[in-house]
């Protein structure tokens, strides 16, 4: 797929979960979202795009995700 179609999907996803109050807990349901929705060599391309370019064009927030709860996408 696409990586700058994914990077548009996680901003959506982050877009949605951003204005939760507990922010901790909206970084670990951007992550719970794409583990359970995304398929894998969707996950593992986002994640190659993260290490290879830091996620360029990804929202703060789904950065902070993706690298926090990595291991929940692997």
């Amino acid at each position: 797929m696409n990586i700058q179609t994914l990077v548009r999907m996680a901003n959506q996803i982050g877009c949605f979960f951003e204005p939760m109050p507990d922010r901790q807990q909206a970084l670990e349901d951007i992550a719970q979202h794409v583990r359970k929705f995304w398929e894998p060599r969707m996950r593992r391309q986002m994640l190659e795009y993260l290490d290879q370019q830091k996620g360029d064009g990804l929202t703060h927030i789904v950065r902070l995700a993706l690298t926090q709860h990595r291991s929940l996408l692997e």
